[in-house]
């Protein structure tokens, strides 16, 4: 049986033009990193899991391929299988064959990719109840009616949890945990610690994809807030923060510029910064922890031979 496209209510035009403002008027200027993801960015982030620095996707990659059989009885047939921030659905769909999920909830901000990327789905497993969630999970995670409560399987790959600080981290995992019932679960990829030098180059790739994604940000920012950024007058930054255990991306201005949107504006200096993503990057013991004080317990977890990238399963536990 197959179901429709279903969207949730997104949230207002004033709201996304709200937190946009607030977030370019800050001390330190930033934009959200869900809003990298428009139809042009979710492409480039396709393209960036191809260039050769970025291990993330193909060391996960590895891992679910060498231990998918591992994962799927350790996880079993039959769940909903929710995907967080589903993009194209590809590594989701690798998995269906193992899983045999009896439905399948695609969840993703950028709706018009996710709905190209669902059509394509459906054609490949007819079979799997799919339904389509164009939803911000950052801020709620709401669940409609026809999604099934029973065996709920939320699947987060990409080290994605990385992108909030642990304290946001744990308060969205809860939120998970929330819409679980006893026999539900989560299956996670989480990027760990490693040398610098690797986690700096996956992050500013030779070809300047990763440069490419950040800057098509400032494009969206002018649809979305009605601003006059000039991306030329940007390039793209990306370093390892010791002290916080993670990447940041930014951006900054190469010339002293004023930005202007409808009821607001910001003076940039040359040099002055907007900081557009966080990756947080995790010991193993932190990660279990971390899925510990949110409402899970680890039962499995893999890891690649050089120890770079974890895939944990775990199962929801008490209220």
């Amino acid at each position: 049986m197959l179901t429709q496209c279903q969207t949730e209510t997104r949230p207002p035009v004033a709201g996304i033009q709200a937190e946009l403002s607030a977030g370019l008027c800050a001390s330190q200027a930033s934009i959200a990193p869900k809003f990298l993801y428009d139809p042009l960015g979710s492409k480039l982030f396709e393209a960036i899991c191809e260039v050769p620095e970025y291990y993330p996707t193909r060391t996960e990659a590895a891992i679910l391929a060498r231990h998918g059989a591992d994962i799927a009885r350790a996880v079993g047939p039959g769940t909903t299988l929710i995907d967080l921030g589903a993009g194209n659905c590809a590594k989701a769909a690798s998995l269906f064959p193992l899983l045999h999920p009896d439905q399948y909830v695609a969840i993703d901000i950028s709706w018009d990719f996710l709905q190209e990327s669902l059509a394509r789905l459906r054609q490949r497993f007819p079979h799997i109840e799919m339904t389509a969630l164009g939803q911000d999970f950052s801020a709620r995670l709401d669940l409609p009616a026809n999604i099934s409560p029973a065996r709920r399987l939320f699947f987060y790959p990409g080290s994605s949890i990385g992108n909030f600080t642990p304290d946001e981290a744990r308060c969205f995992l809860r939120r998970a945990r929330a819409q679980c019932e006893t026999d539900g679960g989560l299956l996670i990829g989480i990027d760990l610690v490693k040398d610098e030098q690797t986690l700096s180059d996956a992050y500013d790739d030779a070809l300047g994809v990763t440069a490419a994604f950040n800057l098509n940000v400032l494009r969206h920012v002018n649809q979305l807030l009605g601003a006059d950024f000039d991306v030329r007058g940007w390039r793209h930054q990306a370093f390892f923060n010791r002290l916080e255990g993670r990447i940041e991306m930014h951006l900054e201005a190469l010339r002293d510029m004023l930005v202007r949107w409808p009821g607001g504006s910001r003076s940039f200096a040359r040099g002055d910064c907007i900081h557009t993503e966080n990756s947080y990057k995790y010991r193993m013991s932190a990660a279990i922890g971390l899925l510990e004080q949110s409402g899970f317990q680890a039962t499995n977890t893999w890891v690649d031979p050089d120890e770079w990238f974890a895939v944990i399963h775990a199962r929801a536990i008490g209220p």
